[in-house]
């Protein structure tokens, strides 16, 4: 039997379209139903690559009794929270509230006008171990639905009236001693001896280590650059990282960073690239440069559209079983590998009979100082595709807009720190997809893509990502296509979220399906947040076009930040990453060049003198005009007649203009070490 998930284009959704529950959508018609059949509403939350949404899939969405309950006594609807984030946001803020927790599955019970009486998140089958059983939650919410529905009533209204209260922030401007309490708290939960941040679990959060290598290099901070590098280091060594294919899990259970939880998203990848291209860009170091190209590689491998765009992630289960595709045993390697090249293999990757995990071992590096060789290297390619053609991972073939955007930052800063061409034709085609297939004819974003079907209202992370990748491709390419573009988005983003009352923005927008609540999102998840994105998008705007507007934005925005990060700031790091743009102007370079591209040794030039928060502004005979109307002050610049002249700037200060990029950069390198 299927039921209404089936007509859908959401990989989660369809893998619970033959469930005997009769599963709707989120849509008007299923509470509608809820309010004629007078059923409260089951709203169950996941995603495709999630491991316990597998799990309780099993146990009670497949199962015909938990079905019974659900078709009897409720309206049960099914959302892919990748694809409906503001939904997420709203329930998952009540979970957090109602519990003091949160993850996925999430588990709502609700009234039909939306308001929920009750939140979890994974629920065994049966009662266990002094945890509710789905079945008993639900046979007891029926039976109160039943005898006592204005007391559930009652809950709903509370919740409900919670989630309209306006929170009380401190009066707090951005400030030098606000971003050093962020370091500060990070330093407090560091681990000297495995890197990262606090108890197990851990995972990556690599924005917070892209501000801690920004800090460190403006500060001249040795502790915050060594908490960055030792972590980032860590990763790279342990079974995080999968040392066959390349690529990072999604978090690691236990604190050296050894058994992940096994999915691979695309948003970890690509602000992972990042951070270690920051990290390579800082040190030099082999071991982060091998990571990013494979990693690179992983992603253009399996992660990657036909068309250009890019997946979501991978499973962490396959054939229903969690990790078996990355977990080995010394025999299946030696089968593969043969006796002499598999025991080098066993030995360099830590796989013994013994194993680390459930009787086989995940590959790791943990003690180990040497790099993979070139002969480790192919046996590392043999294994893996042994290991693709033992088992398979189900992906998530979804594109968005947010997490797509996110990677054509990462292969951005990495195709020009690798000298990688192929990176970077990747990642303007795979923007060419999202301007092609992710945007309407009003030029405004969707969410996702599949199947031939773009779908989805975009919501402020959209907008505000995909501005970034605009802003990095133009630093990278000095196309001032790019640039144009990033500005017409950012003032749709503007106009379409921004609260003028009481500052920030909101996660969807105005025009959009409205909720019980419209939520405001500062916090940094496993994602930097919307809003603090969108100031460093501000930042460069105004550092790029030097247009006031861009700073009067920003001024707002941060205000808002700092307001909301006092409590906890080192739970912001993106905000404080734009927060010391501000308090620290980054210079800000104009290259006039009579010709029609940047020099290549000036590019060259770029590479070797890292500039903390540098912008790079080309004007060029061809592309006066067009430039003139995004970054007007560039109109009263003299092309030269031949040859590239450079004007460097830094807060209101200017060089002399010169000819030489390598003497007018050389003053603002930092040393990090």
């Amino acid at each position: 039997m299927s039921n209404q998930l089936k007509h859908e284009k959401s990989p989660y959704l369809l893998q619970h379209a033959e469930n005997p529950v009769c599963w709707y959508p989120w849509c008007s018609r299923a509470f509608e139903t809820a309010r004629r059949e007078e059923k409260p509403v089951f709203l169950s939350i996941g995603y495709s690559t999630c491991h316990w949404c597998h799990v309780m899939a099993r146990e009670s969405f497949e199962d015909e009794e938990v079905a019974r309950i659900l078709n009897r006594a409720f309206v049960s609807i099914k959302v892919d929270r990748e694809e409906r984030p503001d939904i997420d946001a709203v329930y998952m803020s009540v979970c957090q509230a109602m519990t003091g927790s949160g993850g996925w599955p999430l588990t709502i019970l609700m009234t039909p006008d939306q308001k929920p009486f009750y939140a979890g998140t994974y629920l065994p089958k049966h009662s266990r171990y002094g945890s509710t059983g789905l079945i008993e939650l639900l046979l007891q919410a029926e039976q109160l639905w039943t005898e006592r529905r204005d007391e559930l009533c009652h809950t709903g209204e509370k919740v409900f009236a919670w989630l309209q209260t306006p929170v009380k922030r401190s009066v707090t401007e951005p400030s030098k001693e606000l971003i050093r309490r962020g370091v500060s708290e990070l330093s407090g939960s560091f681990d000297p001896l495995w890197g990262g941040f606090g108890p197990a679990p851990r995972f990556p959060t690599p924005h917070n280590l892209l501000f801690l290598m920004y800090y460190a290099a403006l500060e001249q901070d040795k502790n915050a650059l060594q908490m960055a590098l030792k972590t980032l280091e860590s990763m790279a060594k342990g079974g995080i990282y999968d040392h066959i294919a390349g690529g990072f899990s999604r978090y690691s259970t236990d604190e050296q960073w050894l058994i992940p939880h096994f999915e691979k998203m695309l948003y970890d990848n690509a602000l992972l690239i990042c951070a270690y291209t920051e990290a390579c860009r800082m040190t030099e170091e082999p071991r982060f440069l091998m990571v990013i190209r494979e990693t690179v590689s992983y992603v253009l491998r399996e992660l990657t559209d036909e068309h250009g765009g890019f997946y979501c992630g991978q499973d962490a289960d396959s054939d229903g079983v969690e990790g078996k595709y990355y977990a080995l045993t010394p025999a299946e390697v030696y089968s593969v590998l043969g006796k002499e090249d598999g025991a080098a293999f066993c030995r360099f990757f830590n796989i013994t009979e013994k194993g680390n995990f459930e009787g086989k071992s995940i590959p790791n590096l943990l003690g180990q100082e040497q790099i993979k060789d070139r002969n480790m290297t192919i046996l590392c390619e043999k294994l893996g595709a042994y290991r693709l053609a033992r088992t398979s991972l189900h992906k998530d073939d979804k594109i968005l807009t947010a997490w797509n955007s996110l990677m054509i930052v990462g292969l951005a800063k990495a195709s020009f720190l690798c000298r990688e061409p192929a990176w970077l034709e990747a990642a303007e085609k795979a923007q060419l997809f999202l301007k092609t297939r992710l945007t309407d004819s009003r030029g405004r974003l969707y969410v996702r893509y599949r199947d031939g079907e773009a779908a989805g209202t975009g919501n402020l992370e959209d907008y505000a990502y995909q501005a970034l990748a605009l802003l990095e491709l133009y630093q990278v390419t000095w196309n001032v296509g790019y640039l144009e573009d990033a500005v017409g988005l950012t003032r749709q983003m503007i106009q379409w979220f921004s609260d003028p009352e009481q500052g920030g923005f909101y996660l969807y927008a105005a025009d959009a399906e409205q909720l019980i609540s419209r939520p405001k999102e500062a916090w940094d998840g496993a994602l930097p947040s919307g809003n603090s994105v969108a100031a460093l998008v501000f930042s460069l705007l105004f550092s790029l076009t030097g247009e006031a507007v861009w700073h009067e934005e920003l001024e707002r925005l941060l205000l808002y930040l700092a307001a909301e990060s006092d409590p906890y700031p080192s739970g912001h790091c993106f905000a404080l990453l734009a927060m010391l743009r501000e308090l620290c102007p980054p210079a800000r370079l104009l290259c006039v060049s009579a010709g029609d591209r940047m020099p290549s040794d000036a590019v060259e030039a770029l590479r070797s003198n890292p500039v903390p928060g540098l912008t790079v502004l080309l004007l060029t005979p061809e592309n006066r005009n067009r430039l003139a109307c995004t970054a007007p002050f560039t109109a009263h610049y003299p092309i030269p007649d031949e040859g590239t002249v450079y004007y460097l700037c830094r807060g209101t200060a200017c060089s002399a203009p010169g000819r030489d990029l390598q003497a007018l950069l050389a003053p603002l390198r930092v040393s990090y070490l």
